[in-house]
């Protein structure tokens, strides 16, 4: 049985796909992936462009909030995850049963999610448009004016080249997504993804020897919980706990990334019988490792981005915003490597961002495959309606929120604004991990008093900050 591939359809459980757990590290190594795979959506959106604008508004004071929102996220994941190896559900299936009014065949938290998602819209038309940014200056096309300049009625369309880039990048993500070619063009992702993180960690170090170099000092006062009483600085922090670390919706993916490699399906139907509890640990076990060390990767990286934004880009003034946010991000390895990075800054930062919309596009087709199930309008369970459904999204996503960047135009604000919404989705993520928690674990499965203590705290860090977003 293929590693990645536990038979024809892995939303199904059956004894004939069970398969005993690896007993070691070098055992699980080959089932390592799924956290790899959220990692790629994390280094994007939050890492490039919320976290660096986050550092370029408050300097070093607001470290501690990145650190924080990388490490306090992970024990829903781990929840999210035991609770899809051990059921075998997705994860609107999932939200689907937790308790609380319904409307139609759905129950409220789908509705609410499906919604939200809807509004994110606006996060991912702002990463499509800074795609487009970045490859309309790399390689501007000699496009004829195709409607007049200025407003019309409050609003104006990006330039041509701009505008058919943004198109240009819907069509590649969707016709890759589509026709199934993800998966390969994840793993060349994953390596690029590694070779854009060696030249942020040259910058880093670079520091050192210019006008920017950081010190301890300052490192050490961002993470005393300190941050400035200022509107913008203050909405910038809620965006970019959404945005890093792992995110409410990538919590929600991460469920169908652990179900398509063959976590559930290969633990089998569940009986609580002493042969299955001991597989569903073992499998629990390679999930836990797959989600820590990719939480590991993905907080190095972040911090390093944080860094840059708060030694480069603060003491000079410079915020990543409107259309200059490519230029102004790239001053964070032009001003310590030299002016030749700017080209290798742009080269990453099409990777990065691709990857991004890459591993965003693959998810989001699911969730709304899911959810549409939910409401009754497919069998997600169904092979066939769930991949004709999943191709239809992988189109129609994309143009939409392509659409959403033309009417807005404000990529970084469009980003925070969807770090904001993410910060909501953590909270009703929070609220079904204690339901899985509390509810709908097998004895035989509970987790130490440790574990409950970090899944608490968690809930108080996630939710704290959900009241301030709706309060303030």
């Amino acid at each position: 049985m293929n590693a990645s591939n536990p038979g024809d359809n892995p939303y199904t459980q059956s004894r004939d796909k069970i398969v005993e757990p690896p007993t070691n590290f070098l055992g699980m190594l080959k089932y390592l992936g799924p956290g790899f795979v959220i990692s790629a959506s994390i280094v994007g959106s939050g890492e490039l462009i919320a976290t660096t604008i986050l550092g370029a508004k408050a300097g070093f004071i607001a470290f501690w909030i990145i650190i924080i929102s990388c490490l306090v996220k992970v024990t829903l994941q781990l929840e999210f995850g035991k609770h899809a190896i051990h059921s075998g559900e997705s994860t609107m299936l999932s939200f689907n049963r937790l308790p609380g009014p319904r409307f139609g065949s759905a129950g409220w938290s789908v509705w609410l999610l499906l919604g939200i998602m809807i509004v994110k819209f606006l996060q991912m038309g702002g990463i499509v448009g800074t795609v487009g940014i970045v490859l309309n200056i790399v390689a501007p096309l000699p496009l004829p004016d195709l409607w007049p300049d200025g407003d019309t009625e409050g609003f104006s369309m990006p330039s041509e080249s701009l505008t058919a880039w943004c198109l240009i990048v819907a069509c590649v993500v969707a016709s890759l997504v589509f026709r199934g070619y993800y998966l390969v063009i994840e793993k060349l992702s994953l390596v690029m993804i590694g070779l854009f993180t060696i030249l942020t960690f040259a910058c880093v170090f670079s520091l050192q020897s210019t006008e920017f170099a950081f010190s301890w000092s300052d490192i050490g006062e961002g993470l005393r919980f300190g941050l400035p009483a200022e509107g913008a600085i203050l909405i910038a922090a809620i965006g970019a706990f959404g945005l890093t670390g792992i995110g409410g919706d990538e919590i929600m993916a991460y469920n169908y990334w652990l179900l398509e490699k063959g976590y559930a399906a290969r633990t089998g139907p569940r009986d609580d019988s002493e042969e299955w509890l001991n597989r569903a640990r073992g499998w629990i076990r390679v999930m836990r490792w797959d989600a820590v060390l990719s939480m590991v990767a993905y907080t190095i990286v972040t911090a390093a981005f944080y860094i840059l934004g708060a030694a480069v880009l603060h003491p000079q003034g410079l915020v990543p915003e409107k259309s200059e946010l490519v230029d102004t991000l790239s001053r964070m390895y032009t001003d310590t490597l030299g002016p030749w990075a700017r080209n290798a800054f742009l080269a990453g930062a099409i990777v990065v961002l691709f990857s991004t919309l890459f591993a965003a596009l693959a998810a989001w087709t699911r969730i709304f495959a899911d959810g549409l199930g939910q409401l009754g309008l497919l069998d997600f369970n169904d092979r066939k309606a769930r991949l004709k459904m999943i191709a239809i999204l992988a189109w129609a996503l994309p143009l939409g929120w392509t659409a959403v960047f033309f009417f807005v135009q404000l990529p970084a604000v469009m980003v925070l604004i969807g770090g904001i919404l993410a910060t909501i989705i953590l909270v009703i993520v929070a609220v079904a991990s204690f339901h899985f928690r509390y509810r709908r674990l097998p004895e035989g499965l509970k987790p130490t008093r440790t574990y409950d203590f970090f899944l608490w705290l968690s809930a108080i860090v996630i939710v704290g900050a959900g009241i301030y977003v709706l309060v303030f």
